[in-house]
């Protein structure tokens, strides 16, 4: 590393070299060892500083910007640990920000670091010159544009923070490249942490003793889960409150898994996609329901019917005080951190056995008769295509216990949200609702895989497959553990089925024409496989679980038109309701 030193002892460091040797020091003080990312001009100087710490921090070399967010983003999800993203000035941070809207929806925390032009340039009307912090303020929770070497560790301590502490989410440090080759002296770096939470935040005691007398007294409660629970890892605290108070527990997309879905007390995914119509039934009819670390949005909540605004008693667990009751005004609100607040519950809230044992019976029924008439069912399908249904199902029978899966929106969504279970409680699926992008699947799996070293489903569909297979290279390069299974059905499906239900059947812009998966897979490097029954994908998967790589599996389905998911919106329009529903 040209010019550069390190000093100091396991109490604290100092650093002197470039701006970029003092960056990539920050980074592995914090314990970063991955960076994902695509180079550029105004980014070399950190490359060089990278390339002499090779045995200390890895970076990952995605095939564009966007593909290298989500890489980030999936292995923020499977750690909670902060997922870093670098890219350089221009086209890099243009393609970054599609990236980011995700993770800033969702709540994913992420560092992007990118470079910029030399500031001796700045309104020269430079190549690749913009408005940076512009550029992000609606992705990211801060921005900040480094001035100086010597202020670098100050800027990566004062990110860290914001992206880690309250709701999480993206943050964005922007380098001049001149800033990169400026070199300060006997710089301190600080040895921060960037797990969620960073700090635990509770509600009052009184807001908590008063939302436990909510629920001790209901006759019919409820709890919804959202990606809260997961990032607080507070798995136990809310097995531990349904089991003692009798409460059963639905879930978002986000949140699923946050309780074992072959729990007693389980409902399942709830909403407008992808959940069981028991579920969203008994939502509808609750006294008293307990969201969890969720936005409670249109989508989560079946355009607010499960539960209604009018009605039930809510009560909502949220870190971020701004969002608490936002979309359920008059609710009572507990600003504070998913866990603790839980277990605050659970100590207040008196034992109701009984009501565990009248709820799981009525749940048990309600699987019971799901199965029968969703899954017993054998559909006939033209030769050679597969039921998205049966296709989950049996690779849930196949790996459930060993893989993290990875859902790209469309047909893979609703199909897992409701056919999928998670046997034990913990974030094993990863589908991003926060603004539902395409292509996000198999880039996303490939952070995944990298951040837990386990197995991963990729499961992905024919439009997203355009929009990022130029990133199974990468998974060949790294012999990432990944099967991907796509969902072919010939067409942009989700929007087909919109205009078919809503527009009369005028279809226009979602007819694209047709791409030979496997053979493209094929040519990245990846084994590729189209299969036609389920007993081909049944001998792919039990090879693949043997012998865990990067895998490929094209499965042509049905259009959304010709086998409609389990979407409730579309279910009810389909029986007569015209109103198209509002996102």
């Amino acid at each position: 590393m040209e010019g550069s030193h390190v000093s100091g002892n396991d109490g604290g460091r100092r650093v002197s070299g470039r701006g970029a040797d003092i960056l990539a020091e920050c980074l592995i003080a914090v314990g970063i060892d991955r960076i994902f990312g695509a180079p550029g001009d105004t980014g070399v100087v950190f490359y060089d500083a990278l390339y002499a710490r090779t045995d200390r921090i890895t970076h990952v070399l995605a095939r564009d910007e966007r593909s290298a967010a989500f890489m980030a983003d999936g292995y923020a999800r499977a750690t909670n640990r902060v997922g870093v993203v670098e890219v350089s000035s221009g086209g890099g941070v243009d393609f970054l920000v599609s990236g980011m809207g995700e993770a800033f929806a969702a709540s994913v925390p992420m560092l992007a670091i990118t470079s910029d032009i030399h500031r001796r340039s700045r309104g020269t009307g430079a190549i690749t010159e913009i408005d940076q912090e512009a550029l992000f303020s609606a992705v990211a929770k801060a921005v900040i544009t480094v001035e100086s070497a010597a202020s670098i560790p100050q800027v990566i301590d004062q990110l860290l923070q914001v992206a880690t502490s309250g709701r999480p989410g993206p943050v964005v440090a922007v380098f001049p490249e001149d800033v990169f080759d400026e070199h300060a002296d006997d710089v301190e770096v600080f040895r921060l942490d960037d797990r969620v939470p960073l700090r635990r935040e509770t509600p009052p005691a009184k807001a908590i003793g008063r939302a436990a007398e909510e629920l001790a007294v209901a006759e019919r409660p409820a709890i919804v889960a959202g990606s809260g629970v997961h990032l607080s890892g507070a798995w136990a605290e809310l097995e531990a409150l349904a089991e003692r108070a009798g409460i059963p527990v639905a879930t978002t997309i986000h949140g699923k898994g946050a309780l074992a879905e072959t729990h007693p007390l389980a409902l399942g995914v709830a909403g407008a996609n992808g959940a069981r119509p028991y579920t969203n039934a008994y939502l509808a009819t609750a006294d008293v329901v307990l969201f969890v670390g969720t936005r409670a949005n249109s989508t989560d909540t079946n355009g607010f019917t499960a539960p209604p605004r009018d009605g039930p008693t809510i009560v909502q667990i949220d870190i971020d005080p701004t969002r608490a009751g936002r979309n359920y005004p008059g609710s009572l609100d507990l600003a504070g951190d998913a866990r603790d607040t839980l277990a605050g519950l659970v100590a207040k809230t008196p034992s109701n056995p009984e009501r565990a044992d009248v709820i799981g019976r009525e749940i048990a029924a309600a699987r019971q008769a799901w199965r029968l008439a969703e899954i017993e069912p054998r559909r006939i399908l033209p030769a050679e295509q597969l039921d998205p249904r049966d296709v989950v199902l049996l690779l849930n029978e196949l790996l459930a216990d060993v893989v993290t899966v990875v859902a790209d929106p469309g047909t893979p969504t609703p199909n897992v949200a409701s056919f999928w279970e998670c046997p034990v409680a913990g974030r094993s699926v990863i589908d991003p609702r926060g603004h539902g992008p395409m292509g996000y699947a198999i880039p996303a799996a490939m952070g995944v895989a990298m951040a837990t070293g386990r197995p991963v489903l990729g499961l992905t569909a024919d439009g997203s497959f355009a929009m990022s297979c130029g990133e199974l290279e990468t998974a060949a390069r790294y012999r990432l553990p990944i099967l991907y299974v796509q969902f072919t059905n010939g067409s942009l499906g989700w929007i087909k089925m919109l205009q078919h239900l809503y527009l009369g059947g005028r279809y226009f812009g979602v007819e694209p024409g047709p791409i030979d998966a496997a053979a493209v897979a094929t040519a990245m490097g990846v084994e590729g496989v189209r299969v036609t029954t389920l007993a081909q994908l049944r001998e792919v998967a039990t090879s693949w679980r043997a012998n865990p790589r990067p895998v490929y599996v094209d499965v042509a389905v049905p259009d959304q038109i010709a086998l409609p998911p389990p979407v409730a919106p579309w279910t009810a329009a389909l029986e007569g309701a015209g109103t198209r529903p509002v996102y």
